[in-house]
């Protein structure tokens, strides 16, 4: 995908790193690390991919970030995956700046942090870890990853193009719009009034945010590269529920849907229409 240079002036980042630069592609989590988080949802509640809240009992021991960084700069000239993340970004807060703009809410329209870590992170929805995959904490509204994962996710994605990495950051950033939006209240709220839903309630606020990625990609699609659309697809079905647990998960404790969910809601928003996903996540 043919992203223009991020504008440092256009975008809040920062970074803390536990002894290396964060942001650089040597390391990688591995398959077994990334398999035992998603377990370690359905088993104990913890979200891999989306919210921090109950992060703290798996990550006993993990290197904790020093002073954050928040000169853009040099964030995102930290690495190749880092440059990209901050080019991604600029691109989705000017679309989504300019779709709430255009749909009279603009004054309602406020920009993410996006914050590079290695190991471990400090939160206002608690402790995070580089085990649990990117995620999004909405009580500071911003998204953190450590970006080790990409490799990760190359490998069970087997492909290495950009899009996918990019599919990744605007999922999270559909998180954002669903805080923006009051869609996370409204599934929070829900799932404490439906406690057996809680699971169900969650695979349709993770569709809608895959939905609000392939928003985000129609809206852009004059820079759309030959290739771009099937690596995202293969991105989406490689961290499905059923794939990432190989089967030993049912499906009613699934929280962020079946590969084949995923890349058909990601598809879906392709179509370039926000409003069209509203129909994932409406309840009551």
């Amino acid at each position: 995908m043919r992203l223009n240079p991020f504008n440092a002036s256009n975008i809040n980042v920062r970074s803390s790193g536990g002894g290396r630069i964060p942001g650089g592609k040597a390391g990688g989590l591995g398959c077994g690390t990334i398999v035992l988080a998603a377990l370690g949802y359905f088993v104990f509640g913890l979200d891999p991919m989306q919210t921090a809240g109950t992060i703290e009992s798996v990550q006993q021991g993990s290197q904790q970030a020093g002073p954050a960084t928040t000169d853009a700069q040099i964030v995102c000239s930290a690495s190749e995956y880092a440059t990209e993340a901050c080019n991604a970004l600029d691109s989705l807060n000017s679309t989504w700046g300019r779709t709430f703009e255009e749909q009279g809410f603009a004054a309602n329209f406020r920009q993410p942090v996006l914050h590079l870590f290695s190991a471990g992170v400090s939160t206002e929805c608690g402790s995070g870890s580089s085990a649990m995959g990117p995620f999004y904490c909405p009580a500071d509204e911003t998204i953190y990853i450590d970006t080790s994962f990409y490799d990760e996710l190359a490998r069970m994605a087997n492909n290495s193009g950009d899009f996918a990495r990019y599919y990744v950051l605007a999922h999270e950033y559909g998180h954002h719009i669903q805080t923006l939006t009051g869609v996370s209240g409204q599934i929070r709220s829900a799932q404490q009034q439906s406690p057996g839903d809680s699971n169900a309630l969650q695979v349709l606020m993770e569709l809608q945010a895959d939905c609000y990625a392939g928003v985000w990609a129609g809206k852009n699609r004059n820079l759309i590269e030959p290739g771009d659309i099937e690596e995202g697809m293969q991105a989406a079905s490689a961290i499905g529920d059923d794939r990432l647990t190989g089967g030993r998960v049912s499906e009613e404790n699934f929280t962020h849907g079946t590969s084949q969910q995923r890349s058909q809601a990601l598809r879906f928003g392709m179509q370039g229409d926000d409003r069209a996903c509203d129909a994932i996540t409406r309840v009551g």
